[in-house]
């Protein structure tokens, strides 16, 4: 066997372990771009559209932000980041760091239009606010949406990389031994 390939493996258990995690952090991201929404059954901007729950939105989006640059961060620090696989998972995981911080600001710009839209001096000034606070939202939605896919990409590299492990089934056992050795059975001796 190839040892500078064996070296490249990152622990099956390690692998399923960060699999998991992101895939449970895509669907907090995916729930999130769904359940924040602006727009009402119409399709319209609210008249007065709720600035707490607008920046309930941007709260909600910068606690996931933290945890994937958290997620980001500890990958980095790990030894598994060194090698060719784990080098492509934390490129996806910066991007996913970028987007998902970008949809924090976007959220709270649309929070404090919704605070001026009763000061708006017209029809004109409102109808530009309206559309200021839905495209600020649905580009925070869409940031939120673009980690999920950045997230799911680092999840196919993972993938990618467990089926790496099927050529080096001995390491594999090595790293995560599910069942003992079977023993020699006494009758045989």
């Amino acid at each position: 066997m190839n040892s500078d390939a064996q070296r490249e493996l990152i622990p099956r258990d390690d692998t399923l372990e960060m699999i998991g995690a992101l895939n449970d952090l895509r669907a907090r991201l995916v729930a999130s771009a769904e359940r924040h929404q602006l727009l009402d059954e119409a399709g319209r901007v609210p008249a007065v559209p709720s600035y707490t729950e607008l920046l309930q939105h941007a709260l909600d989006a910068q606690a996931l932000s933290r945890d994937v640059v958290q997620m980001t961060v500890d990958f980095a620090r790990s030894t598994h980041s060194t090698s060719n696989v784990g080098s492509r998972v934390l490129a996806h995981l910066a991007t996913a760091a970028t987007m998902s911080s970008h949809a924090v600001p976007n959220f709270a710009e649309t929070a404090e239009n919704a605070l001026s839209l009763p000061r708006s001096s017209g029809p004109t000034d409102r109808q530009y606010r309206d559309n200021r606070m839905v495209i600020d939202h649905a580009t925070a939605r869409a940031y939120l949406r673009r980690t999920s896919e950045s997230l799911h990409n680092a999840v196919k590299e993972l993938d990618a990389h467990l089926d790496f492990h099927r050529l080096f089934p001995a390491q594999a056992r090595q790293q995560s031994p599910a069942t003992p050795p079977p023993r020699p059975s006494a009758r045989h001796r």
